[in-house]
């Protein structure tokens, strides 16, 4: 079966779960965009990732990616390769001296892995084709990431650039990254003005 390279297009609270978070993933050569509902914990090692943070311990795919290292192990690619009522299924290809093994994962821990050891993400044909949504022209040059505003008393553009950079190291403290991202990127927005 051929394989389709997807790569990570946007990270978003979900509509449909509460508490849930929708990653998509968009085919690489083409316009079809692949939904996958997951949790709040792995949405946040994902964009932690994505956004090149450092936490100030490791969290649970930085272990294991600490680990999989320190014996030699490498994940070449991640491959979504089922989708059976609505869950999607994934194996991690993993190399250690030119052996090949193939490794059961949920798809949303594959996915956090993926960006930790830069590798690939490719799915089947079938699995895009049951639950990918084709993006339609129209939706062309809008934001792939989309989040609702906040409230205005939480939105960090009502702080002072001193009390986001310690609200910035309290969120770094407290491993909220989400929430640490955007005071990051409030900083970083108003550094370039």
């Amino acid at each position: 079966m051929e394989k389709i390279k997807l790569d990570i297009v946007g990270l978003s609270y979900s509509q449909t779960q509460s508490g849930a978070y929708a990653l998509v993933l968009g085919e690489s050569n083409g316009k079809r965009r692949l939904p996958i509902i997951i949790g709040g914990f792995e949405a946040q090692a994902i964009a932690i990732e994505l956004e090149k943070m450092t936490p100030s311990r490791p969290l649970t795919h930085d272990l294991f990616k600490n680990f999989a290292e320190e014996f030699n192990i490498h994940i070449s690619e991640v491959i979504i390769y089922n989708l059976v009522e609505g869950i999607f299924f994934s194996k991690l290809i993993c190399e250690k001296e030119g052996t090949e093994v193939e490794i059961d994962s949920r798809t949303s821990d594959a996915i956090a892995l993926a960006v930790r050891f830069n590798c690939p993400i490719y799915t089947y044909e079938f699995v895009l084709g049951s639950a990918g949504i084709l993006l339609e022209d129209d939706f062309e040059g809008q934001p792939e990431e989309t989040i609702p505003d906040e409230p205005e008393e939480q939105s960090p553009k009502r702080f002072t650039l001193d009390e986001l950079n310690q609200q910035l190291n309290t969120a770094i403290e407290n491993e909220d990254y989400e929430t640490a991202s955007k005071i990051r990127d409030e900083i970083n927005r108003r550094n370039s003005n």
